[in-house]
């Protein structure tokens, strides 16, 4: 093949060789998926219909579940399909829609999370200021911002890796088409160094979104040790903890995928990070934010309620 053109279809890897791992892996990661739409599904119903949660906070929750809805639901099914079919083909078409898909909610759920760190900034160290600062219409304007953000670094990085002539084969060394694996299939240095340049222009902007978020909770941990309420200081951690944590995961892994010496890459360990960033996180979120938060919990425990009083 010497051009890209005529690549119809690519190869995707394989979680295992033999047919009876291959189903093994298909239930496995059907329960991670049934357990992310759960566990999200509850978050955004909850917030939707409990007219408390109806705050700043709770909207951009909602906004991270229906990202991390998006993401789970890019990646997985379509490998549960192949595993299930025991075959590695994706087309070229539906290779370029994944690549889309899953850098818009991916790199939107990044710059929601920058958003969710300002949030709490506000509201912990200038609470004073946090209508003002953050009513409805801000709140908007931020949320759509990180979609739109997430839109174009999508859109950019898909038209630049699809634009690239591609001559080592169809092979991709992931369970999904991502664009350091499509990038090796390049024969055309011009558009490689482009592509590239787009990747470490992501990278630097997505570390100065790490370095605002890291600002962010410095400050917040300073004003909150100056509290000399203990029930206020728990208070602050407990949403500000499970965000934390969310972020930590999800920018560890990520940079660690993109960023690690190929010295020390392998099919199985580029497989492992891989999931880690873009499979765990949408199933962990809901725990973390939910196991932590006491009006989320009321008001699950209100929804259940209401679902059973409803069926009786």
């Amino acid at each position: 093949m010497s051009n890209y053109s005529f690549i119809t279809e690519f190869l995707l890897l394989p979680f295992a060789d033999s047919q009876e791992l291959q189903l093994l892996h298909f239930w496995l990661f059907l329960g991670i998926y049934l357990a992310a739409l759960l566990g999200n599904g509850l978050i955004i119903t909850a917030i939707a219909c409990d007219h408390r949660l109806h705050t700043p906070m709770y909207f951009f929750l909602l906004n991270l579940s229906v990202l991390d809805l998006g993401c789970i639901s890019t990646t997985v099914p379509k490998s549960m399909a192949n595993s299930l079919r025991d075959t590695r083909v994706i087309f070229y078409s539906g290779c370029a829609a994944q690549v889309f898909l899953f850098l818009l909610f991916i790199s939107s759920e990044y710059y929601l999370l920058t958003v969710m760190s300002y949030d709490r900034y506000i509201s912990i160290c200038k609470p004073l200021h946090y209508g003002t600062l953050l009513g409805s219409r801000a709140c908007v304007h931020m949320a759509a911002a990180a979609w739109g953000t997430g839109f174009l670094t999508a859109l950019l990085h898909t038209a630049s890796t699809f634009s690239i002539p591609l001559c080592q084969g169809n092979v991709l060394d992931q369970f999904f088409c991502e664009v350091p694996e499509i990038l090796k299939l390049s024969c055309s240095e011009t558009h490689y160094l482009r592509e590239v340049g787009l990747l470490v222009f992501n990278v630097f902007f997505s570390l100065v979104c790490f370095v605002f978020i890291l600002f962010s909770y410095v400050q917040i941990f300073r004003a909150v040790l100056r509290t000399p309420a203990e029930q206020g200081r728990h208070k602050a951690f407990s949403t500000c903890l499970p965000h934390l944590a969310v972020v930590s995961l999800f920018a560890s892994t990520a940079m660690f995928a993109h960023l690690k010496s190929p010295s020390i890459s392998s099919p199985s360990l580029d497989l492992l990070v891989a999931v880690l960033y873009s499979v765990v996180p949408p199933v962990l979120n809901p725990l973390i934010y939910s196991m932590r938060n006491q009006e989320l919990k009321e008001s699950l425990l209100k929804l259940f309620q209401d679902i059973l009083l409803q069926n009786q």
